[in-house]
């Protein structure tokens, strides 16, 4: 599923709907996975993370993502710019700045920024869990840069289209 993320009341009903750690996991459990880049041994609800940091060549180019699911959707964009279905698409190419925050998450850098045939840009944020630190940075982009538009991928959208995918996108990882 693809939430689209445009006003304020709309991320926060995309922020919630993701599962956050604060009663599965420890504070000790949460900290060494969000910090490790490989969260192959911390378990949420049974069910344990395969995300995998790392490199990736995608359309001739090395890319460090920090997701099998990141390294796929950029895999999934270079086949649709492939198809001209889309301009072009880059691997966090902007960082959105909060100046009026003191405290807290003070910065926030998209996962992809999608150059579409139209001459618009969209960004996508691949999140298979939406930890609080992230869901503070979305709803802060929304508030500091509504003209912008944010288009958040989940776990739903990889359950969806990963039979597909695995047969249209070459070194589609599982």
């Amino acid at each position: 599923m693809i939430k689209r993320v445009k006003t304020l009341k709309n991320t926060i009903a995309s922020a919630s709907a993701f599962k956050t750690p604060k009663t599965s996991l420890s504070k000790k459990g949460f900290i060494s996975w969000a910090t490790s880049g490989i969260a192959e041994k911390i378990s949420y609800r049974g069910y344990k993370s395969k995300s995998l940091a790392g490199w990736r060549e995608i359309g001739g180019v090395k890319y460090y993502m920090r997701s099998r699911w990141e390294s796929n959707y950029g895999k999934y964009l270079q086949w649709l710019k492939t198809q001209k279905l889309i301009k072009d698409w880059a691997h966090e190419p902007d960082t959105f700045w909060f100046d009026k925050i003191k405290r807290g998450v003070r910065s926030y850098l998209p996962d992809y920024k999608i150059l579409n045939n139209d001459g618009t840009h969209h960004y996508v944020e691949v999140k298979g869990w939406m930890d609080p630190k992230s869901a503070t940075k979305i709803k802060r982009f929304a508030k500091y840069y509504p003209e912008e538009v944010l288009i958040v991928v989940n776990e739903k959208w990889f359950a969806k289209n990963n039979g597909k995918m695995r047969i249209l996108i070459k070194d589609w990882e599982k």
